[in-house]
């Protein structure tokens, strides 16, 4: 484990926290957002960096979508940026159109988090939201812990707790890629889902809640994601209602690259998993490696509770009361 300085912003110190796990398997963590900035795994061919990320801490501020970050308080979108709570209404800060994404343009994703304790292979960094922050009630204390396990596994906890009833939404935003490729298109990808929630095209749900038997949006088996973007007549950032019960850590998604043989599973606690394949992806500096990032060059698996829940009394709670806490568990598995 080493802790070294990535940079600054506002005049405070950006750390860069590099874990070692059992299995070779290596993980660089940053203060700023909680970001996940790279993560190698082994495969039979050797070491693969499996995440998309940036070089410098002026390339996150200035052009990352989220790589590899945490976002909060509430991720994903709030319609109107505004919800009803206890017979008050709360106006929260609008960064996407009127609508709130990710928290708002402070949120999360791009504040400095700090190191509360560390070892070789794990890290726990802690954030404060006071009451009113991006427009929310109540003085939030959220935590995240990374953990590097056995049989090449990583480990992510969401905690918050509260003194006001809130919203909590928290989850990992990593853009992936299992082998290098300028795009994903050709990765197989299964989610264990047979609902979503469908959208307006502003991307907040209708409320509806829809089979994908027969869609385009049907990954009940494993299949290559970009068979139906050949016109790019789907482009998917869809929320997807994920089988088996909110709160017990089931298996959610597998992640397949027929290039390198590489798989990824995402187990999760959450009632819902995000699946964006990176369609608006266009970064104009360098990213790892060398690499540029493109359309497509990574996609996102968010494990979440459904977006704007907040709106939505017929969606799995966000509501945080005090007493309570939030708690997420996700982990990501690379089967070796």
């Amino acid at each position: 484990m080493a802790i070294e300085r990535f940079g600054s912003v506002g005049g405070e110190d950006v750390l860069q926290i590099t874990l070692t796990g059992p299995d070779s398997v290596e993980m660089r963590v940053l203060t700023w957002g909680a970001v996940i900035r790279d993560l190698v795994v082994p495969t039979t061919n050797g070491p693969q960096s499996v995440l998309l990320g940036l070089n410098s801490i002026e390339d996150y501020i200035a052009h990352s979508p989220y790589f590899g970050a945490i976002v909060g308080r509430h991720a994903n979108r709030i319609g109107g940026a505004r919800f009803t709570l206890n017979d008050e209404t709360y106006k929260l800060d609008a960064n996407e159109g009127p609508n709130q994404l990710h928290g708002g343009s402070r949120g999360f994703g791009t504040r400095l988090w700090s190191i509360v304790e560390h070892s070789e292979s794990s890290v726990t960094l802690s954030l404060v939201s006071d009451d009113g922050d991006m427009g929310y009630p109540g003085r939030l204390v959220a935590t995240c812990t990374y953990t590097l396990l056995p049989s090449a596994t990583v480990r992510i906890e969401l905690t918050a707790i509260t003194d006001r009833p809130t919203p909590v939404n928290l989850t990992t935003h990593g853009y992936f890629n299992l082998d290098g490729s300028a795009d994903i298109l050709s990765h197989h990808l299964m989610i264990a889902a047979d609902y979503i929630t469908p959208t307006y095209p502003d991307l907040i749900p209708t409320g509806e809640i829809r089979r994908v038997a027969d869609t385009a949006y049907d990954f009940t088996s494993l299949r290559p994601i970009g068979a139906e973007l050949i016109n790019d007549d789907t482009l998917y950032d869809t929320n997807y209602v994920l089988r088996g019960s909110y709160g017990v850590l089931r298996q959610a998604t597998v992640l397949k690259s027929p290039r390198n043989g590489l798989s990824m599973e995402l187990w999760t606690t959450e009632p819902g998993v995000q699946f964006y394949a990176g369609h608006l992806i266009n970064v104009p500096v360098s990213g790892l490696n060398g690499a540029r990032y493109g359309r497509h060059a990574g996609l996102c698996l968010e494990p979440q509770r459904f977006p704007d829940s907040p709106n939505n009394a017929h969606f799995p709670s966000s509501i945080l009361e005090p007493g309570q806490v939030s708690k997420q568990v996700s982990e990501l598995r690379f089967p070796i």
